[in-house]
């Protein structure tokens, strides 16, 4: 009966909205870099670091949301995200110091993981059949590419019409709309079986098996890869790309300077990301998860190594972006079922929060590096082979992960 269950529910329609609404805000940070870093003539660093401490702090504060999700309810956990980060937009948004903004970020990362994939994705699989579970969770997944497909590109629109603490502050209201939903969001409660083991008992099996730290060790590149390109990659292009001329295909488009480029390719990483986050979502119910996250790992490391490589034109940045973006966020889909898969679906939240931890450091990481390392050496290059170094180390690490419950404690992804 279970494989006849709808793919689409109410549970991830919402879901979906949300993720979309929280990752189109977050996606759109690296548009920002360059209008503050001019305001207030800041270093590269300053507001870099702002957002390296977004990530880590989206990282600290998922397992918090997951467990908070898991003890007093989904949408109450939801509600205190979209409250927390609507709150630090609005205060960023009168931030005039580089530590202003920097605390700030607290908030806003706290909130993005109170309106992300760590709770969002617990609920969705929680609601799905065992059929239709990779592929929900692919779908939720995607629709956080669906948010960054027109986030970068609106608030480089906007901040053609008014200031970026104005487009802020549209933002949080943006957050708060989505709380309109939560009445449709409703998941199924935890099975008895699910109900005998205890928070503490699965976290210390998690933490006895060598394949929950392989999985943590390999989402490390996927947080630096993705953060380092969503927050620098369009002062990247704006900067070092060749022009674009007059007359040729990007130019009829609309498309007429490197900056214009530059919130276009994080949009065209998006479209791409849909395409492979679903793809990964049926795949990881046919074959290996593990394996599958080495392949995605591998090419990425690829990917990225030839793009340094060749020179930066309008068309290698295009053709990047629609690669790259084909595995951009396929890696999550995948990563949180191979979660429920070993550990089951009871206390999946704070798991893949655990995980996710990790993600955000290399996160952190990633831009924070990238800010540091373009102000002492005026480019990108030495943080970009730095991520092609971590995505080569988490190809090889999610090769031994034992990819076999050891015990039904709960229903498989």
């Amino acid at each position: 009966m279970q494989s006849r269950t709808p793919l689409f529910t109410p549970v991830l329609i919402v879901g979906c909205l949300i993720i979309l609404v929280s990752f189109a805000i977050r996606a759109s940070f690296g548009v920002f870099q360059i209008p503050i870093a001019e305001e207030f003539g800041w270093l590269r660093a300053e507001f870099s670091l702002a957002i390296a401490i977004q990530n880590l702090a989206w990282g600290i504060g998922q397992p918090i949301f997951g467990a908070i999700a898991e003890k007093i309810g989904d949408r109450k956990a939801i509600i205190m995200g979209a409250l927390v980060y609507a709150a630090g937009l609005v205060l960023s948004s009168m931030a005039v110091t580089p530590e202003a903004h920097q605390a700030y970020e607290v908030l806003v990362g706290f909130g993005i993981a109170g309106t992300g994939f760590g709770v969002i994705l617990a609920v969705v699989g929680r609601a799905s059949s065992d059929a239709n579970r990779s592929m929900s969770l692919a779908i939720a997944t995607a629709a956080g590419s669906a948010g960054q497909i027109f986030g970068a590109p609106m608030a480089e629109w906007m901040l053609g019409m008014m200031s970026w603490q104005q487009v802020f502050l549209i933002f949080a209201a943006a957050i708060l709309a989505v709380l309109l939903l939560l009445p449709l969001m409703r998941a199924p409660a935890a099975t008895k079986q699910e109900l005998q083991e205890s928070m503490g008992q699965i976290l210390g099996k998690a933490a006895r098996d060598p394949s929950f730290t392989l999985i943590f060790l390999g989402f490390f590149s996927c947080g630096y890869q993705l953060a380092f390109i969503t927050a620098h990659f369009p002062a990247f292009v704006t900067e070092m790309c060749g022009p674009i001329l007059a007359g040729g295909v990007l130019h009829n488009v609309g498309i007429t300077t490197t900056s214009a480029l530059g919130a276009v390719s994080i949009s065209l990483i998006g479209v791409f990301n849909i395409i492979g986050t679903l793809t990964a979502g049926w795949l990881g119910n046919r074959y290996s998860k593990k394996y599958l996250l080495a392949i995605i790992y591998t090419l990425r490391t690829v990917v990225a190594a030839a793009f340094i490589l060749m020179p930066i034109t309008p068309w290698s940045v295009i053709i990047f972006s629609a690669v790259m973006g084909g595995l951009w966020l396929a890696t999550v889909p995948l990563t949180s079922g191979l979660v429920a898969h070993l550990y089951g679906l009871r206390y999946m939240g704070t798991l893949y929060g655990i995980v996710f931890f990790s993600h955000q450091v290399g996160g952190f990481l990633g831009v924070w590096l990238g800010g540091k390392m373009y102000d002492i050496y005026g480019d990108y290059t030495l943080v970009w082979w730095i991520g092609v170094g971590v995505g080569a180390f988490s190809a090889i690490v999610h090769l031994p992960i034992r990819e076999k419950r050891e015990s039904a404690g709960a229903v498989a992804a």
